[in-house]
């Protein structure tokens, strides 16, 4: 896993192919407001959270976040723990973003 600044966060994300970005808050978070392309699995949700992160490529890079950082550093943790290679913590979450959200 490795922690990223929001301003990090960007640069890989435009520089990376093939990525997923997660929003790993509630649905009720994420219905409030999310980065562009992000889907959500709710990390509270831990059985559907496992089996979903499951069925992905472990190639695939996964760009997790939440609220401040606290849950996606877990979630990073949990797929880290699957076989992913590449797993980015946004540190400081949605409360630190000053992107897009839509």
């Amino acid at each position: 896993m490795k922690n990223v600044t929001p301003n990090e966060w960007k640069k890989l994300i435009n520089e990376t192919d093939n990525k997923l970005i997660i929003d790993v808050r509630t649905p009720q978070e994420y219905q409030g407001g999310k980065q562009k392309e992000a889907i959500n699995l709710d990390i509270f949700d831990s059985e559907k959270f496992i089996s979903e992160i499951e069925k992905i490529d472990r190639q695939t890079p996964l760009f997790m976040y939440c609220r401040s950082g606290g849950r996606s550093g877990q979630a990073c943790t949990i797929a880290s723990s699957k076989g992913f290679k590449e797993t980015y913590n946004l540190i400081g979450g949605m409360m630190e973003w000053d992107g897009e959200v839509i």
